[in-house]
């Protein structure tokens, strides 16, 4: 068992760093939290796209392509997906909320759809170019100690324990 990273410990900070830090971990909680309360909405949906016949069979030929055309698979619609998530922040910027929540949702629905079944279909072939598997390997370190640093807050503590009571509300409910 390979061991445990182990950090430094950080340097000491100025006022403005601590204080850019506290607001860029508050931004990432409410992101987090927002995706934990909202996760049992949209896991259901997605799961139900992935068991669609057409996404198997996208599945199955992402997985027969050879190796560079699984990378162009992959690229084209994050290609479309990314910047689409940025128009919606500004349609949202501009005050036009129904229509940056649509580009929005389109865009994320994009990514969590095609971008996702894509790669998992693919992810073996797209992890053999070294340099694929080394930005994966950056983007999931990254992922889990922003997650990891997020889950220490107070703030998602509590929203986990709002999401645990309202599951067995919803149980005690529905049953």
């Amino acid at each position: 068992m390979p061991e445990p990273l182990s950090f430094p410990p950080p340097p000491k900070r100025g006022p403005v760093l601590r204080g850019l830090l506290a607001l860029l971990r508050g931004v990432l909680t409410v992101f987090v939290v927002v995706d934990e309360l909202l996760r049992p909405l949209y896991r259901p949906l997605l799961r139900w796209i992935a068991g669609l016949r057409v996404m198997k069979r996208l599945e199955e030929t992402v997985a027969g392509l050879p190796r560079p055309l699984v990378l162009v698979a992959l690229a084209v619609p994050f290609a479309i997906a990314e910047p689409l998530k940025i128009f919606g922040l500004v349609l949202f910027a501009r005050e036009q909320f129904w229509a940056g929540l649509a580009v929005t949702a389109f865009a994320h629905l994009m990514s969590f759809v095609f971008v996702e079944r894509i790669y998992e279909a693919g992810r073996e072939k797209l992890l053999s170019y070294p340099w694929f598997a080394w930005i994966m390997g950056q983007v999931v370190r990254v992922r889990d100690r922003v997650l990891g640093w997020v889950r220490a807050t107070a703030a998602y503590g509590f929203a986990v324990r709002v999401r645990d009571r309202a599951r067995d509300w919803w149980r005690t409910v529905s049953a």
